[in-house]
């Protein structure tokens, strides 16, 4: 998931649309105030971060994502003005993992995504996820359930893959409905319930993990007999 913060509406639909277009899963923001409300549920890959945004500035939001340990490490690229050498220098300065100057072309901005997720995440390092039965390898895209290997579609990998980097967390039907298909989906919550059945199918008795939490919706443990 990358994370754009810019209150210009067209740009940051334009924004999302290129990233959702280049494969990855975006949400964008107009301020400081839904950003840090989606930081609390979801922690993103990256973050694209505008320096002039009303209230509270891409400056400050870099400095408290810094200041953090849980927000530490989140790659960040900034976008300035054009010719603000100052904005540059002290986002920078204060860990910055890039800068776009505005106005930045989409194509150029998908390739430094591309350029600071390699040297953040560097290739062949994604750690194998577990949890009980379970075991979800990044790296060779393949999922194993009490020793067996499961052959998954796209979308129930997604899930699956969610789950497991978040242990335990609840996850309304919406959210996940937002996260792996995308906020631009015009479908039903019907469409989780569906692919978490033929999750938990394949799963065999490994998908006893995937728990309903009635009226809210699902959550990854391992079972205690």
């Amino acid at each position: 998931m990358i994370y754009c913060v810019e209150d210009e509406g067209s740009i940051r639909d334009l924004m999302l649309y290129t990233l959702n277009m280049a494969g990855y899963d975006a949400q964008g923001f107009a301020s400081s105030e839904p950003f840090w409300a989606a930081m609390k549920n979801n922690r993103p890959e990256l973050i694209m971060l505008d320096i002039m945004l009303p209230g509270e500035d891409g400056i400050a939001i870099l400095r408290k994502l810094r200041s953090s340990p849980v927000t530490a490490d989140i790659p960040v690229i900034m976008a300035t003005a054009k010719g603000s050498e100052y904005d540059r220098v002290v986002g920078l300065d204060l860990g910055a993992d890039d800068y776009l100057s505005k106005p930045f072309g989409m194509m150029e901005m998908v390739s430094r995504i591309k350029a600071v997720l390699r040297r953040t995440q560097p290739k062949g390092t994604a750690s194998v996820l577990t949890l009980g039965d379970i075991s979800l390898d990044p790296d060779r895209h393949s999922v194993t359930a009490s020793g067996r290997e499961v052959v998954l579609t796209l979308k129930e990998y997604d899930l699956l893959k969610l789950m497991l980097e978040h242990p335990s967390q609840v996850f309304t039907r919406e959210h996940l409905l937002s996260s792996v298909w995308g906020s631009d989906f015009v479908g039903e919550s019907r469409t989780v319930d569906v692919h978490i059945g033929t999750l938990r199918t394949k799963l065999g008795t490994a998908g006893r993990q995937i728990q309903t939490v009635r009226g809210v919706g699902y959550k990854l443990e391992v079972c205690h007999e």
